[in-house]
């Protein structure tokens, strides 16, 4: 990713001394800094319950209302393009905000009350695939519209000299909070299908991920935010969806040679493949293996519980060969990770293939989020972090639009998920090229 660098981008217009909040003079104290750690190490726990007893069970939902394998693949990820789309008006709401801290607390808070629909359909007993699609929209669109902020707020909290250690934390810690929150919805969801209230606990388990999610919340109120948001002048900041679309066709055209352009574009081409086939793992469990919901969250849960085992090792690890090279050792992992289905549907076989896939994912998603901070310049951040989730999101909506199409053409029996888990990994493959290229900057 290094090489010739065209001109810079243009970068977002401060507005005048005056009209600027005050930034603190030099570093946040110590104290203060290790608080806002501790705050924000639980705010992410509280979050990854959420994602365990809620969004990890919306496919799910989607199943058990009658929609079919397709349906259950576009609810995870047709509505991460709301969330894309959402996110591009984040620079002129930062500007009217004021705060990274409150833009994103507005943005959590939304999120929790997505929740609200799926419980009373829950408690209703149906629901239109549509109208499904448009509440998980909300909650991705609330989700993703916060991180460019989030991003650029942790930057300015987390010294560079902390972030591998504090990445390996709050994942891990994350990591047993999605696994928890995991069991206990699956526990609660089979007590539910044995008395004949599936859907009524399926209510139950979507009040408590709104809970968890309102408990993160208060957890980001309590996180103090070091240095204002770079402001952006009206007449740079644009307005809206076209407004956006400008300052992302900016920060392309700025980040075509620079470190940052060319790992969003290995990771978008690379989540592609995995996408074709990742939303598909959940029907095929469920109505393909004929799986309980024990049996899923046993199989599922695995692969959680083996990201927080893992992450202290892996955090030590990326000590050592630096989070490129963990990127790299990651990515060559998971490559094939998809056809470890095909041999056995058995439970046990499975749960030793999630025993790996979760160590592999656990591995990419902490090389991840280190890069996208020391691979990106500060003044470049939020357009890059944009851009990266707008990416991202194509590549969610065409892997599991392609692996569906697929899936559909060929039957959707199990001869038909086979073919959908080796073109997925074969994909893969076809990214690992552009890995090649992936540098850090000088």
């Amino acid at each position: 990713m290094v090489g010739s660098r065209p001109a810079s981008p243009p970068a977002p217009t401060p507005l005048p001394d005056s009209d600027r909040p005050v930034a603190p003079s030099g570093p946040q104290p110590a104290d203060d800094a290790r608080r806002n750690i501790r705050v924000s190490i639980a705010d992410g726990t509280a979050y990854s319950l959420m994602v365990g007893c809620g969004e990890s069970y919306i496919p799910a939902f989607a199943l058990a209302l009658g929609h079919g394998p397709v349906a259950a693949g576009l609810m995870a990820s047709v509505p991460v393009i709301a969330g894309a789309l959402l996110q591009l008006v984040v620079p002129v709401a930062l500007t009217r905000v004021g705060t990274n801290r409150g833009w994103v607390v507005g943005c959590t808070t939304v999120q929790s009350l997505s929740f609200v629909p799926f419980v009373w359909w829950g408690l209703r007993g149906h629901a239109g695939l549509g109208e499904l699609l448009v509440a998980a929209s909300v909650y991705w669109g609330a989700g993703m519209a916060g991180v460019p902020a989030w991003t650029a707020w942790i930057a300015t909290l987390v010294p560079a000299r902390l972030r591998t250690s504090y990445f390996a934390r709050r994942n891990r810690l994350g990591q047993f909070g999605v696994f928890c929150g995991f069991v206990a919805a699956g526990l609660v969801l089979q007590r539910g299908e044995q008395r004949g209230a599936a859907l009524a606990a399926f209510a139950v388990v979507f009040v408590a991920a709104a809970i968890c999610r309102l408990v993160s919340t208060a957890m980001l109120v309590a996180c103090g935010e070091p240095e204002p948001p770079i402001r952006v002048a009206p007449a740079a900041a644009g307005g809206g969806i076209v407004g956006g679309a400008r300052r992302v066709g900016a920060a392309l055209r700025g980040m075509a040679a620079r470190p940052s352009g060319r790992l969003v574009a290995f990771i978008c081409c690379f989540m592609f493949g995995a996408h074709f086939a990742g939303p598909y793992f959940t029907p095929y469990m469920l109505e393909q293996c004929g799986f309980s919901y024990h049996a899923y969250l046993v199989v599922f849960g695995t692969s959680f519980l083996a990201k927080a085992v893992a992450l202290p090792t892996l955090g030590r690890l990326a000590s050592r060969t630096g989070p490129l090279g963990l990127l790299v050792l990651a990515t060559l992992a998971i490559t094939p990770s998809s056809l470890l289905w095909l041999p056995s549907a058995h439970v046990g076989w499975l749960v030793v293939v999630q025993v790996v896939a979760g160590t592999c994912w656990a591995a990419y998603e902490l090389a991840v989020s280190i890069l996208l901070l020391d691979a990106i310049r500060p003044e470049e951040r939020t357009g890059v972090i944009t851009v990266y989730n707008l990416g991202l999101a194509v590549a969610t909506v065409a892997g599991a639009g392609c692996g569906g199409l697929l899936l559909r053409t060929l039957g959707e029996d199990r001869s038909a998920y086979a073919a959908v888990f080796v073109v997925s990994s074969l994909l893969r493959v076809a990214a690992l090229p552009l890995l090649r290229r992936v540098r850090l900057p000088a």
